[in-house]
């Protein structure tokens, strides 16, 4: 036997009608003129969990990363370029996807083909580069998050999720913050946002974790000092 549709076509089904009834009955006295913006709720949330120096928040975001299995360095502006040579150098890099917007030192000394995003490259032309260079918006401490708004030093989301390898700059001095919470106050929610913890990865139902399956493999960050 076949059950009776129900308003719309649907079959009926005890378990959402409960839920809907408790729904109505917890509302039968609120006058119909009233809306949820009549009612404020308080958005008083714990933005942070505990208090931290600077220091103290940069290295809880390189244990948290390192936990996400990113590989962490540290260096200062004048050690920066240097640095992204080698990371490059040890990857095997030989063709390099950039934002429009990197900085022109960051690569100076990398000697590796630069090819500049651009809306004329395909998910095909970017599955070829070995590497992609870019900054971030945010990194967040707590949850060892890196946050890219497609900001100048950052591009379009499709060159950070296509090439296998990401190598990814934060300026320590004014991007690491320590909570989501405080993040969140600082993006601008329009932006085409991507939080990033550690390299792309799955697991199955046996917990058989895979790397690589929705963005890079490998993921290094350099936190500029």
């Amino acid at each position: 036997m076949t059950a009776a549709a129900g308003p719309g076509g649907l079959s009926p089904n005890p378990s959402r009608e409960r839920i809907l009834g408790r729904i109505r009955r917890a509302l039968s006295d609120v006058p119909p003129y009233e809306r949820p913006r009549d009612h404020p709720v308080p958005r008083d949330y714990r933005r942070t969990h505990g208090q931290r120096t600077a220091a103290e928040s940069v290295a809880l975001l390189a244990d948290n990363l390192t936990d996400y299995r990113a590989t962490v360095h540290r260096t200062d502006a004048d050690g920066l370029p240097a640095l992204l040579a080698e990371l490059l150098r040890r990857r095997g890099a030989r063709r390099v996807v950039v934002p429009v917007g990197l900085p022109s030192g960051w690569l100076a000394q990398a000697p590796v083909e630069l090819v500049r995003d651009s809306a004329s490259l395909s998910p095909h032309d970017l599955d070829a580069m070995d590497s992609v260079v870019t900054g971030c918006a945010l990194a967040i401490a707590e949850t060892g998050t890196l946050v890219l708004d497609a900001g100048p030093d950052q591009g379009r989301r499709r060159i950070t999720l296509v090439p296998d390898h990401h190598l990814c700059v934060v300026r320590v001095a004014d991007q690491v913050v320590d909570s989501v919470p405080q993040a969140l106050g600082r993006l601008t929610p329009t932006r085409p946002l991507t939080w990033i913890s550690g390299p792309s990865a799955t697991s199955d139902i046996e917990l058989d974790r895979v790397e690589g399956v929705h963005g890079p493999r490998a993921l290094d960050v350099v936190l500029l000092m």
